[in-house]
This record gives structure tokens, C-alpha cells and sequence, in this order.
């Protein structure tokens, strides 16, 4: 990681890891690529790696970014998709030159055009969004319980109720925050 700048949140779901890259929502916001190389090292970091990136390019990246961000949080309400996050979505997906390969480990990568554009990078990412948006997968779309962060993430426990994007950021924050609010209540209960 570059320093200078906050890690990056990384989940085993590629859209919703991307979503991540803004998080505290409706807090304290945090931007994790704020500048066009911070988006090509976190492309590197999930198997994307590209030449370069434009400061157009990563403002398309948080277009997609934000109707990913959309898409799932309706999803996961149960509301309707949004139209014009579903149209970008849909943009993106066809913008890029990416396919998926095997490799002899017996997993999927994905290979990106020749030129290794940005473009390419996102048509994943957005292909991956649309995958799970649609219920494709074995999961559910679910929101953070954390009241400033709100992300969107992909549960795959077994029971299909996790709380958290992030037990060791959101999860670990609300569960001390009640026990330090239980201490305060009840002071004799720390002896």
C-alpha cells in the first residue's frame, strides 16, 4: 500500500470490495482511491492490474462505483433498481475487453485486453455487480447494521444474517461502542 493513504477493504466479492472504496457513507467519508494511480494499485491488489489511469477513467470508475452502490442497496431493500445506475452498469459491463481464463490451480482470472485498460478493469467489475444484482449467486445482498457506514456487501454466511461489511472495522466498532456504553450505565461491572 502507498503511504499516505487509508487500506484498503477487501472482501472475497469483487463489486461490492469495489463499493468499499467509499466507505462511512453517511458518516465521515472515507475515499480510498482518491487519485487515478490509488484506483490502478487497487485494481493491481484484485487481480485487474492495468497500464495507467486517467483522471477521466477514475471519474468513470465512481460513476460505477456509486450505481454499483445504488443497484445493490435497492436490491438489498427490496426496491426497485435504478434506472440510470442500472443503464451505467449496463454501460460499463460492454465497454471492456476482458475474459475470463482457467487457471492450472483450477480458479478463475480474468485477462484483460491488450492494452490493459481501465475500461476493461471496470467491464469485471460491473459484469461481477450485474451477477449478483440479478441473484445469480449463492447469497444475499445485505446492508451494514453500522449506522455511519451503510455499505453494501454480499452475505454468503450459512444462515444468511451477518450484520457487518467488516467484522473487524463495523462489526468490532458497534460492539465496543455498547460495551463502552454499558460500562458508562454500569460502573461496578468492570471490578
Amino acid at each position: 500500500m502507498r503511504a499516505g493513504f487509508p487500506d484498503f477493504r477487501l472482501g472475497s466479492v469483487l463489486a461490492t470490495s469495489f463499493t468499499a472504496t467509499l466507505t462511512e457513507r453517511r458518516g465521515d467519508a472515507v475515499e480510498r482511491i482518491p487519485t487515478p494511480q490509488r484506483l490502478v494499485d487497487w485494481l493491481a491488489v484484485n487481480g485487474l492490474a492495468v497500464d495507467s489511469c486517467t483522471a477521466a477513467q477514475l471519474d468513470l470508475a465512481r460513476e460505477l462505483r456509486e450505481s454499483i452502490h445504488l443497484a445493490a442497496t435497492a436490491a438489498a431493500t427490496k426496491d426497485p433498481l435504478p434506472a440510470s445506475a442500472v443503464q451505467v452498469i449496463n454501460d460499463r459491463s460492454v465497454q471492456g475487453r476482458a475474459a475470463a481464463i482457467l487457471t492450472p490451480e483450477g480458479e478463475r482470472r480474468w485477462r484483460l485486453g491488450s492494452a490493459s485498460r481501465v475500461e476493461d478493469a471496470l467491464s469485471v467489475i460491473a459484469a461481477d455487480a450485474i451477477e449478483i444484482i440479478a441473484g445469480e449467486r449463492d447469497g444475499k445482498l445485505a446492508l451494514c447494521a453500522s449506522p455511519t457506514c451503510q455499505a453494501a456487501f454480499f452475505d454468503t454466511s450459512q444462515s444468511r444474517t451477518r450484520k457487518w461489511c467488516d467484522m473487524n472495522t463495523c462489526g468490532n466498532r458497534q460492539k465496543k461502542a455498547r460495551f463502552n456504553a454499558k460500562q458508562r450505565k454500569n460502573p461496578s461491572s468492570a471490578e
